[in-house]
């Protein structure tokens, strides 16, 4: 009763902050409801940051992921600062420049409309199909487990998941819809303070257990009696295998933290360039310690249960319930809660805010005034989430959540990254290289992920079980050779359409150079330090990762 308790005081105080930080918001104005009246300043924007990216899908899965290859998976934390950094110097000015409220928006003045409307519909089909589902059943699972919602109300394992990702999903909308992005902002940089403190705690207490009350023979205890967990550098069979840092590892992150509108749209919030640089380096600094939180806790779940769990998703909500004191399990769910509606509003504020200006006012309502326009993206946004809410449960039977969730972002992520990236770095590349660009990543991807894939893994299956070794043995060659990982085909199809997109712009150029045009919006003078600190965070980045080599 006590945790129940402390959850409902904790979601509940959030809420009022909220409240009265965002009431004399003007929300009737787009820059008001999907930018926060731009705003935002460095502190909000790095919590607001941290916090959409840091929520179930990461904390679970990637402890999964932990709990089953070790050390290796913290290059999905670790090279995200480096990112974060390339967007500070090189996108962040470009965007504010130009005063965009949405990516695709960039896309309708480098190439053309039609070109920024099927951007925005990848993007509202990425987030529907999969990023949404995936943060509703990750977050349900970590609820589930934690407060043991089967036991509490007497319903089955998969009942409690749909009860769960109903009440995410409903109070979510709440916050991200009617409350607009600065109601967003403010709660994640709140429940970021929590789960920062709560996500450290975890180890802590873990390793205190492991070290029966001294975390420093924990530490001694879990690194001498694991020592294969705990190298950084991934071999064929991992995840992420080493080499992939130098193919597609860079590019999804480049995606994630500089183009993907659920993230940027905190930096396109910021009152000026300098407060913009500032959240994102604060951001990427505190992401270097992520690992703490995200890889730690499966590697202590690891030997805590003997790799006994059935299911590697389990391992961190099994690791919190059996080494958190009961007092502070309310309030760490309420934190963990926090961060599933974080990510959950941010990515339904983002689709508002895709559809609003991107589709409804560009498509289905040219004179729509401001007001009709938030007005109607509310509208889709309650649409959207009652269309993921249905598919949430289903994802039950996907594998590793992070992996499934990385691989299918793919279908979209190198796509819009590939004409972002060329329509910044040249002139006269035409918008109908943009469109084939599009077109051509998305289906080379599809084709070679979800149809060629499979028939050469089932082909290479075949061939190890004839050779006389274990299902799992065979299964571990045909995952280290039968096909080339997914990061690697990322990178090839990033090469081969930016080779189709230059050669058309080779043979049939832009009539006129693009020139990008200042906007006034913002001052975008950068922040004086900002060279320094990005070097710093990229040095830091690199000694971390060699350490644990």
């Amino acid at each position: 009763m006590l945790s129940i308790l402390s959850f409902v005081g904790f979601t509940l105080l959030v809420a009022i902050i909220s409240y009265y930080a965002t009431r004399k918001t003007n929300e009737n104005s787009s820059d008001g409801y999907f930018l926060g009246g731009r705003s935002l300043t460095a502190g909000v924007i790095a919590g607001s940051l941290l916090l959409t990216n840091l929520s179930t899908e990461q904390i679970v899965g990637l402890n999964g992921q932990a709990y089953t290859s070790g050390l290796s998976v913290m290059v999905w934390e670790t090279l995200a600062a480096i990112a974060m950094v390339v967007t500070a110097l090189f996108l962040l000015p470009r965007y504010l420049k130009g005063g965009l409220t949405t990516v695709p928006q960039f896309l309708a003045k480098r190439f053309d409309v039609a070109t920024k409307t099927g951007t925005s519909i990848l993007f509202l089909t990425g987030y529907v199909v999969v990023l949404l589902p995936v943060i509703l059943y990750s977050g349900s699972l970590a609820i589930s487990g934690m407060f043991n919602i089967p036991e509490l109300l007497g319903v089955t394992h998969t009942q409690s998941i749909w009860i769960c990702v109903w009440g995410i999903g409903i109070i979510g909308s709440i916050y991200a819809v009617f409350g607009g992005l600065k109601a967003v902002a403010v709660s994640d940089s709140i429940n970021a303070i929590g789960l920062l403190v709560g996500g450290i705690l975890i180890p802590v207490f873990g390793l205190l257990m492991i070290g029966d009350g001294s975390i420093m023979d924990g530490i001694s205890i879990l690194t001498t009696e694991n020592p294969e967990k705990f190298k950084s550098m991934g071999g064929p069979s991992d995840p992420v295998p080493f080499y992939t840092i130098f193919t597609g590892m860079m590019l999804v992150q480049l995606f994630y933290w500089g183009t993907n509108q659920q993230i940027i749209q905190r930096a396109l919030g910021a009152k000026n360039l300098q407060e913009g640089q500032k959240g994102l380096l604060l951001a990427s600094f505190i992401k270097i310690l992520g690992p703490l939180i995200v890889v730690l806790p499966g590697l202590i779940a690891w030997h805590m249960f003997d790799g006994q769990l059935e299911n590697a998703d389990q391992a961190y909500p099994q690791l919190v319930s059996k080494v958190l004191p009961t007092p502070l399990v309310g309030f760490f769910a309420a934190v963990l809660f926090g961060a599933i509606l974080s990510s959950f509003n941010s990515v339904l504020n983002s689709s508002v805010t895709l559809f609003g200006l991107d589709v409804y006012k560009q498509h289905i309502n040219r004179d729509a005034d401001e007001k009709t326009v938030v007005k109607y993206g509310k509208r889709f946004g309650i649409m959207l989430a009652l269309a993921a809410m249905f598919i949430a449960p289903m994802i039950a039977n996907a594998g590793s959540l992070f992996e499934y969730l990385q691989e299918v972002n793919g279908i979209y992520s190198i796509p819009i990254l590939t004409i972002i990236v060329v329509g910044y770095l040249t002139k006269r590349v035409p918008a109908i290289a943009a469109k084939i660009g599009l077109a051509s990543g998305c289906l080379l991807y599809i084709i070679s992920q979800f149809l060629m894939q499979p028939y050469f893994v089932d082909k290479a299956l075949e061939a190890a079980k004839s050779s006389g070794v274990t299902d799992e043995a065979a299964l571990a060659l045909v995952k280290a050779g039968a096909y080339p990982h997914f990061l690697d085909v990322m990178a090839i199809l990033f090469v081969l359409n930016v080779a189709i997109m230059l050669v058309i712009g080779k043979f049939k150029p832009r009539s006129e150079a693009y020139v990008q045009e200042y906007t006034k919006q913002v001052d975008i003078t950068p922040w004086k330090y900002v060279k320094q600190a990005g070097i710093a965070i990229c040095v830091a980045v690199i000694g971390v990762y060699l350490y644990f080599a």
